[in-house]
């Protein structure tokens, strides 16, 4: 017969199985495509067959929040990886595509929340060289950035959720480039000085206050919006159209955020297959918004006035 002292310890060895899958937030599909570097004498193809599981690991197994989360529960994002350049062995330059989706209440859809590139995914990785990351550190530029993309993802899903409830991860993004400016080996893309689609001015559009009415109406979006739809579709595309106004006004004062171009990347299509069910007051009125805020897809708008 067992002792009390094993049925113990099997019981909290459950315990803990349990708690850790519990504790995993986050679901990551991470593509990795390398096909330009094959011609680059400096290209080590075993590293990067390694690496793709690395940074899946490094993202997918780590606790993030003290919230828990049940398996479906987790936050589903892609990140793909595109890889150009390699100076020299061990050093990789390219772009990266991160897209987070959520789940919308009562279907089987899965709404984009935010669709964004990183046009400067630069780093260093060697085998040799285990990924470590704590919060008040700068290790490298690789782990930096996928710690970033975590509180982003999480930052994103918590606002669509409840009205405001990024803030915590916000905050921890924002320190996390703080960190970064204040390391010689980081990249120019944790400054001001960088290109304004870079993740300095992605955090910034999320902490400025200026911004935080466009914050706010992605819960107005999602939760007032897609996740009512089903029942009271009528409703829904008001609160929708409530929505692209805020947006127009928060556009107006920043024309060149990246958060809200970032947003529009992600929901253009989206929001046109909602609202060409409207009425056609309701379709002239979406149409004069999103061919202001949103002129590159102007002709598909159009298609509203049909």
């Amino acid at each position: 017969m067992k002792s009390i002292q094993t049925y113990i310890l099997t019981a909290s060895l459950l315990l803990v199985l349990v708690t850790t899958a519990l504790a995993q937030e986050l679901n990551c599909t991470v593509t990795l495509n390398y096909n330009q570097l094959f011609s680059q004498q400096n290209t080590d193809n075993a590293n990067l067959n390694q690496l793709k599981n690395v940074i899946s690991d490094f993202i997918n197994a780590r606790r993030w929040t003290n919230d828990n989360f049940s398996p479906e529960e987790r936050i589903n994002f892609k990140l793909n990886i595109n890889l150009i350049r390699s100076p020299k062995q061990g050093d990789y330059e390219g772009t990266a595509q991160l897209i987070v989706t959520r789940p919308v209440y009562g279907t089987n859809y899965e709404t984009v929340v935010l669709n964004y590139v990183d046009r400067f995914f630069n780093f260093s990785y060697l085998p040799s060289n285990p990924m470590y990351f704590t919060e008040n550190t700068y290790s490298d530029e690789l782990t930096h950035m996928l710690a970033f993309y975590s509180y982003i993802v999480l930052a994103l899903d918590y606002d669509s959720f409840s009205k405001l409830g990024g803030n915590p991860y916000v905050q921890r993004a924002f320190q996390l480039v703080n960190i970064a400016q204040n390391n010689s080996g980081s990249s120019s893309t944790w400054r001001s000085s960088s290109d304004l689609r870079s993740r300095f001015w992605l955090i910034d559009n999320l902490m400025n206050q200026q911004i935080l009415p466009f914050r706010e109406a992605i819960y107005t979006y999602h939760r007032l919006g897609l996740d009512t739809f089903v029942e009271n579709p009528i409703a829904a595309r008001q609160q929708i159209m409530n929505v692209l106004n805020s947006i127009q006004q928060v556009s107006k004062l920043m024309p060149t955020s990246v958060l809200i171009n970032s947003f529009l990347d992600a929901k253009g299509e989206e929001i046109y297959k909602i609202m060409n069910e409207a009425s056609k007051d309701e379709k002239q009125k979406t149409f004069t918004v999103l061919s202001q805020i949103d002129p590159a897809k102007t002709e598909m708008y159009r298609k509203l006035l049909q």
